[in-house]
């Protein structure tokens, strides 16, 4: 493990109001995402919408990473640029997927736990010759009835912090994420509750495997009621959860903590961010963003699978991830819808 380089990588990608584009989509998932704009979901389609992205100019002033599935990191662009070259070019980090999903938890069905450790030296090993600097492993909690049981909690723990000894050890910073979903009826107190105790359960199993701290970054959810809670929570109080919660469970060894955007739309979770870093300056990481949805929605909008339409794809996302890249100076001008 040389932790020099993976410290330098993971300060690298939360440096100077950057985040990070999550273009890591499944198959399946970016279908359902092509299929709302009326594109089909084959290989071409996939490859074209990427490298409008990827293409996009200016976009490294605001973007330091992207986080690419395993089809799109061996792809290139149409005049044969590999895409990792591409966003290097950008003075953009590839990074990669190595998780292969969430399936039921033997003990615990209605709760899942994420796989993908059989064989994941091998693969990080290549995914590093394809030009990946880091890497992107997500664990699922839910909140219901009775969930998360402790046991479901620990085993997804667990396996994070096996995943990111492993990618630590072929050289790849691990972007450890547990996410707890914005599903349910759940008010915010229950999110910053299953969230505090996630991430304490967590940290101690990345010092448990001998994790490098300083070497990783933290992708998390943002301490929300649930999406069908009739309380919702103003944009200030979000913030001030959030914040708290990381204070009592992040150790201050983390560079950085980019969130997850996690079904929010693209002006709440950018009102979000920048509402912590406004009202909570100088905490010993950075807080910048991971956005899947909440940098490409606009983009996928303006496209529809027409390359006449990329110019007016390529402006708002960059507008998205110049917004964000403010939010995480505290000086978005963003609103939320």
């Amino acid at each position: 493990m040389n932790l020099e380089q993976l410290a330098a990588t993971a300060r690298q990608m939360v440096a100077d109001n950057k985040g990070l584009l999550a273009a890591d989509e499944s198959t399946g998932t970016i279908g359902k995402r092509f299929e709302g704009i009326g594109v089909a979901n084959e290989e071409d389609n996939r490859r074209d919408y990427r490298e409008l992205l990827f293409r996009t100019s200016g976009l490294g002033k605001f973007i330091s990473g992207a986080i690419l599935y395993d089809e799109t990191l061996r792809q290139s662009a149409a005049d044969g640029t590999t895409f990792s070259a591409l966003l290097e070019g950008e003075g953009i980090l590839p990074g990669i997927k190595v998780d292969t999903g969430a399936k039921p938890l033997a003990g615990s069905p209605d709760e899942t736990v994420t796989e993908g450790l059989d064989g994941l030296a091998a693969r990080v090993e290549e995914y590093a010759g394809l030009g990946a600097r880091f890497a992107k492993w997500r664990a699922v909690i839910r909140i219901g009835d009775g969930q998360p049981t402790p046991y479901a909690i620990g085993v997804n723990a667990h396996a994070l912090a096996r995943y990111a000894r492993i990618c630590q050890e072929g050289g790849l910073v691990p972007i450890v994420e547990p996410e707890v979903l914005m599903d349910g009826g759940h008010d915010i107190e229950r999110c910053d509750e299953v969230t505090t105790e996630t991430l304490k359960r967590v940290y101690d199993a990345l010092y448990d495997q001998g994790v490098a701290l300083e070497g990783t970054i933290l992708k998390p959810n943002m301490v929300l009621p649930g999406t069908d809670c009739p309380t919702q929570a103003g944009i200030d109080d979000v913030a001030a959860r959030s914040v708290q919660c990381l204070l009592r469970s992040v150790p201050a060894a983390v560079p950085g903590i980019m969130f997850l955007s996690g079904g929010q739309s693209e002006e709440e979770a950018t009102a979000h961010l920048n509402a912590m870093n406004a009202a909570f300056p100088g905490l010993s990481w950075k807080l910048s963003f991971s956005y899947g949805r909440a940098l490409q929605a606009g983009a996928l909008k303006a496209w529809k699978g027409d390359a006449a339409n990329a110019g007016a794809a390529q402006r708002a996302l960059l507008e998205r991830a110049r917004q964000n890249s403010a939010a995480c100076a505290g000086t978005s001008s963003e609103q939320a819808a």
